[in-house]
């Protein structure tokens, strides 16, 4: 089983160190942001299973951050736990309000921590059964594992988020700008043409095992993936 990954988003290093010592001896695979920005731009290229998020951060504060998180479809079902020096009731309030999960006031225990990290994802981890499954393709969401025909399939992870919600939505049309808000989210600004970019990649991913036709063109109005019609026109052959 692959590693459970964790952002921690912590501008003060000497902090930043002992939270990636403490979660690195648990076997846990750490990724590091100084600021919200900095967070950002790592949740863009690939989603962690849970953050550490700091709530004085330079810029965009850790309680803005979580707002900012929970209004985009893409990282709204983030775990979350905020590290705060503030203990007062009314805060922490405010920070359920915007969506944290559980909080952690410094100084803490790096014990307690962890003990914190395990339980918020065994409450929010996706079960390890918990699968999409397209004729001979089968996306483990438990495990962020695509496999083909039994074989494992090295993906991206945009690639793999664009094909999660294909599998989960199939024989839809999708315009750019709705796979745009849905794969990149609403906070992300890239052209439409990135869309392109990626459905090819994904494509030439699934050609050798024959799937990269299940992703189809609709003119002039998006894509579409309909594996289930691929597969009843290669029955009838």
């Amino acid at each position: 089983m692959t590693k459970a990954s964790i952002l921690i988003v912590e501008d003060e290093a000497e902090i930043r160190d002992m939270l990636r010592f403490t979660l690195e001896r648990a076997d846990f695979e750490i990724v590091e942001a100084e600021t919200a920005e900095d967070a950002l731009q790592q949740l863009h290229a690939r989603l962690p299973d849970l953050l550490l998020v700091d709530w004085m951060l330079p810029g965009i504060s850790g309680v803005e951050l979580v707002r900012l998180l929970r209004k985009d479809e893409i990282t709204q079902g983030l775990p979350l736990i905020m590290l705060t020096a503030r203990g007062e009731e009314h805060d922490k309030l405010t920070g359920f309000d915007h969506g944290v999960d559980d909080f952690m006031t410094k100084p803490f225990s790096p014990k307690e921590l962890l003990a914190r990290i395990k339980a918020l994802l065994r409450r929010s981890r996706v079960a390890e059964d918990d699968k999409l499954v397209a004729g001979q393709m089968i996306l483990d969401l438990g495990q962020h594992l695509l496999t083909i025909d039994g074989k494992n399939v090295d993906i991206g992870p945009t690639e793999y988020r664009l094909l999660e919600f294909f599998m989960e939505k199939t024989n839809r049309v999708y315009s750019r700008e709705q796979l745009l808000d849905r794969v990149w989210g609403r906070n992300v600004y890239v052209e439409e043409r990135t869309v392109d970019v990626h459905i090819l990649r994904l494509r030439k991913l699934l050609t050798p095992y024959g799937c990269d036709g299940w992703i189809k063109t609709v003119r002039g109005a998006g894509y579409r993936f309909s594996p289930e019609q691929d597969l009843a026109n290669n029955q009838a052959r």
